[in-house]
């Protein structure tokens, strides 16, 4: 299955915190969303749970772009995210590397960086592969 790039995922809560497609490939797939006021905690950092959703988004729909033509669904199963350095401007930058293609769960890293090129975040996603349901 192939999309145009750059490709934004409008609907749900990726389309809330503006997840960009950047670059797609079987084994990898990158992300960006733009810094803004509504994503920062009080602090003035970047919401932790943008970054979790940023990265099992970008697992799970490049999951889900490589089973859906076989019938399958993909559908987050774990999330591990740690954050290792703040952003309070500019864009994330994210991109997933899948480690493990199983016939039932996929197990991707996903890297999360600033505009400087420095990681600010790491997440280890497990993604479970399903058949479609019946009906």
């Amino acid at each position: 299955m192939s999309i145009e790039l750059p490709f934004r995922l409008e609907d749900g809560f990726d389309g809330l915190y503006g997840l960009d497609i950047t670059d797609v490939a079987p084994d990898r797939m990158r992300g960006q969303v733009q810094v803004r006021d509504e994503l920062k905690q009080p602090g003035g950092l970047i919401h932790g749970g943008v970054y979790a959703a940023m990265s099992e988004s970008l697992a799970s729909t490049a999951t889900a772009l490589e089973v859906m033509p076989h019938g399958k669904i993909a559908v987050g199963l774990s999330n591990q995210t740690s954050f290792l350095r703040p952003i309070t401007r500019g864009t994330i930058l994210g991109e997933a590397r899948l480690k493990h293609r199983g016939r039932t769960t996929w197990v991707w890293e996903v890297e999360l960086t600033d505009d400087d090129g420095r990681l600010c975040v790491l997440s280890r996603v497990t993604v479970a592969v399903r058949d479609l349901p019946a009906g």
